[in-house]
């Protein structure tokens, strides 16, 4: 009989892996493809959308785009997965069977129990939400005077944090806004745990945007019009007021793995795997955000776009190769690099085509282009990669 495969997710690794597996399978399987979503989203340009919406129709690319005729898809929200009967349940319908099953479903964003934190603020996880970023932040601005700025405020100075407020800094500029833009890190630095010039480089384009940078307290609690940040015992927090808040500050396991009879982190809900991407039960794989993929001692891969496309390669490969009873490749993540953008600004680091460890103006804006076409060519057509080039 042949083997039934299904893989969880449209992001990065979930498609990805979806590609590699067509190209390597040869009727050895058949693969079914679950996401919510009928879409793979570009997350990592998505937040080009909270300031010009018609960015949605180059970051979001059909599946039917994607996907061979051969492989089923179905849209529905994953509910639970049955380990030991190798079911997948979901929201709409009959549970799935697999054989072999690829956990794919991405990442949570983490609201670390602070209080008020995951009601009063955006998230920037769909293509809705930076939709509704973008109607909040151009309503605060309509209400809002040069004498009485909006407030919009990104909590977390990671990648997306950065990225967003380069957004509505580029928002507020095109419209000539009266809006502040406020930048939050609760660590000492933007891009915390990166190398000192690139988070350098990329505070020196964010203060050029006229974004404020408040590093070094963390927020303690949020309603409905006011950030506290910091604050004890024998001290008072800072008070922020703010219109907009979107809170990019950290990710967490998705709930549909809860009770998934798979090794998990207690803290985060992510799923361990190994160097292979299997999991502690031989027919569950996992990648991506949703997953611990082993790097040697204590060490797991990074949750990132770039980790997630060099995963998918050998984890769709390895899918065919389980259906077979073949042995399995394993993986380790290679660094290629950091690309930052900053509103039409970039800072690239790390990358092998330069000699300079860092560096931003022209040459970082192209190649922060050129991963985001290759990417879309790669996963769906040069047609579609060339339209959205200039929106990246």
């Amino acid at each position: 009989m042949t083997a039934q495969v299904v893989v969880l997710g449209a992001g990065y690794a979930g498609t990805g892996a979806v590609s590699s597996f067509e190209e390597a399978n040869d009727g050895d399987a058949e693969l079914t493809w679950i996401s919510e979503h009928d879409y793979h989203l570009v997350l990592h340009e998505t937040h080009r959308v909270i300031r010009d919406t018609s960015v949605a129709s180059k970051v979001a690319i059909p599946v039917e785009e994607i996907k061979s005729s051969e492989t089923t898809f179905r849209q529905d929200r994953v509910t639970g997965i049955d380990v030991e009967n190798r079911q997948v349940h979901c929201r709409d319908g009959d549970p799935v069977d697999y054989d072999y099953l690829l956990v794919a479903l991405g990442s949570r964003t983490a609201f670390y129990g602070i209080e008020g934190l995951r009601e009063h603020t955006h998230t920037l996880k769909t293509l809705d939400d930076a939709r509704e970023i973008h109607a909040d932040v151009a309503t605060a601005a309509a209400d809002a005077t040069r004498s009485a700025p909006a407030q919009v405020v990104v909590g977390g100075a990671g990648l997306s944090g950065i990225q967003s407020a380069g957004e509505v800094a580029a928002y507020r500029d095109e419209h000539r806004a009266p809006i502040d833009v406020t930048l939050i890190e609760g660590l000492d630095e933007v891009l915390p745990g990166q190398d000192p010039e690139l988070q350098g480089a990329l505070r020196k384009r964010l203060e050029a945007a006229d974004v404020d940078i408040m590093c070094g307290a963390f927020v303690s609690k949020v309603d409905d019009e006011t950030i506290y940040i910091g604050g004890g015992e024998n001290e008072a927090p800072t008070e922020l007021d703010y219109d907009v808040f979107l809170w990019t500050g950290g990710i967490t396991g998705q709930d549909e793995l809860g009770d998934a009879t798979v090794d998990k982190d207690d803290r985060s809900n992510r799923v361990y795997a190994d160097r292979d991407f299997r999991t502690s039960d031989d027919r569950v794989f996992a990648i991506g955000d949703t997953a611990m993929v082993d790097q040697g001692p204590g060490e797991f891969a990074p949750p990132t776009a770039q980790a997630a496309w060099q995963a998918a390669e050998v984890a769709g490969e390895n899918l065919v190769h389980a259906a077979r009873g073949e042995s399995l490749s394993t993986w380790r993540h290679d660094d290629k690099g950091t690309l930052v953008s900053v509103g039409d600004e970039a800072v690239a680091h790390g990358v092998d085509i330069s000699p300079v460890d860092t560096f931003g103006g022209v040459a970082a804006e192209t190649l922060k282009k050129i991963v985001a076409a290759r990417w879309i060519a790669d996963v769906s057509s040069l047609s579609r990669a060339v339209d959205a080039w200039s929106d990246m």
